[in-house]
């Protein structure tokens, strides 16, 4: 049983690094190309970040347990609000109140409505990966057009649209000198090494809680979806600490699109997923709890301070005891 405990812990110490990385050079990148970080970090660092649900999905479905895959995603998704901006706000506090986030707010809280529509059916089949999926290129669609939008703008446009969310000259570790080729050193670090130490983390962690007859669902809701989660934390963490509250925040926001639309859409190809009724009878209504407790930060313009990041950590760890203990 020695061997799982440092597999995890190397895994844990790649996440971090792997975080750290990811942040530069999305930050960067954003600069390079006159893009605000915010796009990047709903695009890029969002989806690198998911990267270890998808593989985690895909291969429990492979495996024939369909349940650990649905329940990393709601977990999650779950986690990523309560948890991956809960901590790092115990750390600092998060400036979000300088973000502009509400038109992706919107695509997150339709996408969880429609994710739970499509539950409430007892299954997501290829019919409801259809649906995610072409949602997921609508949004891909959104910040594409964003993209292009800003990148048409002349340099004071650019740099009034990028203060709608967080000053560059506010940003530690951006560097508008940095070379192409380090930018894409660091996003490719970020890139591989994130969903390489989920992997290590999450099946070692797995071997660990399987020894005490933890079932698949109850895995999946939390030590499978808080590993999973753990790049989303990482790159949050290194974002809080280097005042680049749009990278944390867009993170969250992009990763919970990403896990609801992408990866169930992607997954459901592979396999019929079952829905638990354990899902329809709790977990699926925490999830939609957890995103619309972002309302304070989106729409009025609240800081995640040390106090938020208290009340938000106390409720997922009180979610967490609900799922081992009383269900």
């Amino acid at each position: 049983m020695i061997l799982p405990w440092i597999l995890s812990g190397l895994g844990l110490v790649i996440l971090l690094l792997a975080g750290d990385a990811l942040v530069k050079g999305a930050v960067n990148l954003s600069l390079r190309f006159g893009v605000p970080a915010l796009i990047v970090s709903l695009t890029i660092v969002a989806f690198g970040t998911s990267a270890p649900e998808l593989l985690i999905s895909i291969q429990a479905i492979l495996d024939g347990v369909p349940s650990l895959a649905l329940g990393n995603v709601v977990g999650s998704n779950t986690a990523n609000v309560l948890l991956v901006l809960g901590l790092p706000a115990l750390l600092a506090t998060m400036h979000t109140s300088e973000c502009n986030t509400r038109k992706t707010f919107r695509f997150m809280i339709i996408a969880t409505v429609v994710f739970i529509a499509l539950g409430v059916r007892g299954v997501y089949d290829w019919i409801a990966g259809t649906v995610l999926l072409i949602m997921m290129a609508g949004v891909l669609y959104d910040a594409f057009r964003q993209t292009r939008k800003h990148r048409r703008a002349d340099k004071a446009a650019r740099a009034a649209a990028a203060a709608d969310c967080c000053d560059d000259e506010e940003v530690e570790g951006a560097d508008p000198d940095m070379k192409m080729w380090m930018i894409l050193a660091y996003l490719v670090a970020g890139l591989v090494g994130l969903p390489l130490g989920a992997q290590l983390l999450v099946t070692n962690a797995t071997i660990i809680a399987q020894t005490y007859g933890v079932s698949d669902t109850v895995i999946g809701l939390t030590l499978v979806a808080v590993g999973t989660s753990l790049p989303e934390l990482a790159t949050t963490v290194m974002a809080a600490l280097r005042r680049q509250a749009d990278v944390a925040l867009g993170n969250v926001i992009g990763s919970n699109i990403f896990n609801l639309l992408g990866i169930i859409g992607v997954a459901s190809f592979v396999g019929p997923i079952p829905v638990d009724p354990q899902f329809l009878q709790l977990d699926f209504w925490v999830m939609l709890a957890a995103s619309l407790l972002l309302l304070p930060f989106v729409y009025f313009r609240q800081d995640i301070s040390r106090l938020w990041g208290v009340i938000l950590t106390a409720l997922y760890v009180a979610y967490v005891m609900v799922v081992l203990f009383w269900t």
